[in-house]
């Protein structure tokens, strides 16, 4: 026999041994069934035998690992283990929220909840709905992104295609303060507005202040979009001729429109929930009222914080519902906000 065929039979010595694929499902199985024993034997909590099995196995899979393929690949698995354990330990209090939500919340929540509002209905009494509510999110909601979404994207163009010295690092300061302004203080803001022209409670004075609340958010989010784009686009573009207004609305723009539609989507399901500005600013209605320059008005997470404030069976069972429907409505926005993005993202052929 050949020297060649020697060699071709000879197994590899750079090929060391390593463990199957099923082997961290096989640790992780063992370490669960260790904590489960463990936990029912001391009386520990259910978060706690969650704890002690990601605690083993990690533990478990750096052993085993290191003994058959060595301590680096051992050190790469334990790394890969804790992305897992905190993917897992951040995924259950998110699966937790939806689950209680969804078991409490389908009590009430049918096509009469949806379409009736709490008009005559005293809040220690059955029946009701969020209609009133829903119109009054969806107009303020809806007037604050007309509002803050221009203004957000103009600002992000400024900073990007036009900013230079002071102004826009002053730009820039601001929005930086403004993206972590409390939503209370945008709230107490319109608030001394409407004292000092000794406005009422209307829908309108809420969308003031949640675009406030949105304006930063549109700004990053868009400057980051733009920033993507490649240079070489606008400097083809401006090599032909083009001015640079239209660079930008012809160029610029269009590259990076499903990212700047996915920012002000996830804009439009920040401002959703907020509270604090709508109680100070909105007042809240029992009726409906679809007019949102007149007169107070309702909203989903102000139905929501005034029904679990009642503190009875039936405003909970309402509150749950209610709750429900935003968390609805949130997931919505973000689905939208992802279609767009893949509808929009350029395409690569092969």
């Amino acid at each position: 026999m050949s020297n060649a065929a020697i060699a071709e039979k000879r197994p590899s010595t750079l090929r060391g041994a390593s463990l199957p694929k099923w082997s961290p499902w096989a640790i992780a199985a063992g370490s669960v069934a260790v904590a489960v024993a463990v936990g029912a034997g001391a009386g520990l909590t259910k978060v706690q035998w969650g704890l002690i099995s990601g605690l083993l196995f990690l533990v478990a899979t750096y052993a085993i690992a290191a003994k058959v393929e060595g301590r680096r690949q051992a050190k790469d698995r334990i790394a890969t283990g804790l992305v897992w354990v905190a993917f897992l330990v951040a995924l259950v209090p998110l699966v937790s929220l939806v689950w209680v939500t969804v078991v409490r919340g389908v009590k009430v929540l049918d096509v009469y909840f949806l379409t009736h509002s709490m008009g005559l209905v005293a809040d220690s009494q059955p029946g009701g709905g969020i209609y009133h509510a829903i119109i009054g999110s969806l107009e303020q909601v809806g007037l604050a992104t007309l509002i803050a979404a221009p203004i957000g994207v103009l600002t992000a163009i400024y900073l990007v295609e036009y900013g230079r010295g002071r102004l826009a690092q002053a730009v820039t300061f601001f929005v930086d303060v403004m993206t972590g302004v409390p939503s209370i203080v945008a709230g107490l803001f319109i608030l001394s507005l409407m004292l000092i022209f000794n406005m009422e409670p209307f829908g309108f004075a809420g969308s003031l202040a949640l675009a406030i609340l949105m304006m930063p958010v549109v700004v990053r989010s868009t400057e980051e979009m733009l920033k993507l784009v490649p240079n070489e686009l606008r400097e083809a573009s401006l090599a032909l001729g083009v001015p640079k207004w239209r660079t930008i609305l012809k160029v610029v723009l269009p590259t990076s429109i499903g990212g700047i539609t996915t920012g002000v989507m996830l804009a439009i399901a920040r401002i959703a929930g907020e509270t604090a500005p709508v109680l100070l600013l909105v007042f809240g209605n029992r009726f409906i009222n679809n007019d949102p320059f007149s007169g107070p008005q309702q909203s989903l997470p102000l139905y929501i914080y005034q029904q679990y404030a009642a503190g009875n069976d039936y405003a909970y069972d309402r509150a749950w519902a209610a709750s429900l429907t935003l968390i609805a409505f949130v997931m919505i926005l973000n689905l939208v906000a992802r279609g767009i993005a893949r509808w929009k993202a350029p395409k690569t052929g092969r």
